[in-house]
């Protein structure tokens, strides 16, 4: 495994972010900026899948769909079992566990990459299995918490009504629709009218994900600090889950899609990534009585970065060791 595949600017803007926090540098990155960034990559990558798409066989697509919600629903499960078993009380093994059934763009792009610097080609398809599995995980995540409380009819009912309104906002979720958005309109523009904003997706779309990074390496440094309240279960969790994830990706990947080296380590990436986006606003609002410093430490303060500086290099190595 060469490690010097890590020496590109994307990656290098994390380990900034992170050691700029860590020696408590007045580095500040501004909120509102930080979601300007976030909408531009979604665009940008669900762009690029839509004109891929429009090249794709439609079967195909279909095959990477219902791959990604097997993924998006499976995980979740197997995640709560494993708290479960390292003795978690079932409630917040149901706020963690949505968060490794859902995804992180951000370890995404930084897979895409990774890919781009070493000329790597891969395929469309992942771009749709994104968008397609942010949602299940907070279903299951939201089924579990139900399933975990002891309630009357009454409440039972109220939280039926809650949950509708919860599962509406999953599947409504401002990154999935900007990511399906953009891909239907890659597909549908003829390709004349899409060159017109193409340089601008395509030619800053390194740089922006660089400043991307950085912002995500401030916010993991911030999260160090909450390592002794998670525990010593909870943070190998969040190292052993992403590898359990990726082997399930580079299955799914390799032997049932079918997909190049670089597309299998987008699936492994998918399957390996915790959401730390859109998951945290849904459990927080859904499972109060969970303690959001155990998900989001582990989301972003131990599962990103180990993906993004371990994981990612190692899946690869294990995927083209496969390939061979």
């Amino acid at each position: 495994m060469d490690l010097s595949n890590l020496l590109i600017p994307a990656v290098l803007f994390f380990a900034l972010g992170f050691v700029a926090q860590m020696v408590r540098s007045d580095l500040k990155f501004p909120p509102e900026l930080a979601k300007a960034l976030s909408i531009y990559l979604l665009i940008g990558i669900g762009l690029k899948g839509g004109i891929e798409l429009s090249h794709a066989d439609l079967g195909d697509a279909l095959n990477a769909v219902t791959a990604a919600l097997v993924l998006g629903f499976s995980l979740p499960i197997f995640a709560y079992l494993i708290l479960l078993a390292g003795r978690l009380d079932k409630l917040n093994a149901s706020a963690i566990a949505a968060h490794y059934g859902s995804v992180s763009a951000g370890t995404f792009l930084t897979a895409i990459a990774y890919l781009n610097a070493q000329g790597i080609a891969y395929e469309s398809y992942p771009v749709i299995m994104l968008a397609i599995m942010e949602s299940p995980a907070i279903i299951v995540g939201l089924m579990l918490a139900r399933f975990s409380r002891g309630s009357g009819a009454g409440e039972d009912d109220a939280r039926e009504n809650h949950m509708g309104e919860l599962l509406r906002d999953a599947f409504t979720n401002g990154s999935v629709m900007l990511l399906f958005g953009a891909m239907v309109i890659g597909l549908v523009v003829k390709p004349d009218s899409l060159a017109t904003i193409t340089p601008f997706f395509s030619t800053l779309f390194m740089g922006v994900l660089s400043l991307f990074l950085l912002e995500m390496g401030m916010e993991a440094g911030k999260r160090i600090s909450d390592f002794r309240r998670a525990g010593l279960f909870l943070v190998s969790f969040g190292v052993v889950m992403p590898l359990i994830g990726a082997a399930a990706g580079i299955l799914v990947g390799h032997y049932w899609l079918g997909f190049s080296e670089g597309g299998v380590l987008l699936v492994a990436v998918l399957g390996a990534s915790a959401s730390y986006i859109a998951v945290p606003p849904a459990m927080r609002l859904a499972i109060p009585e969970a303690n959001p410093s155990f998900y989001l430490t582990l989301s972003l303060g131990v599962t990103f970065p180990f993906n993004v500086l371990v994981g990612i290099p190692l899946y690869h190595y294990i995927i083209a060791r496969l390939a061979a």
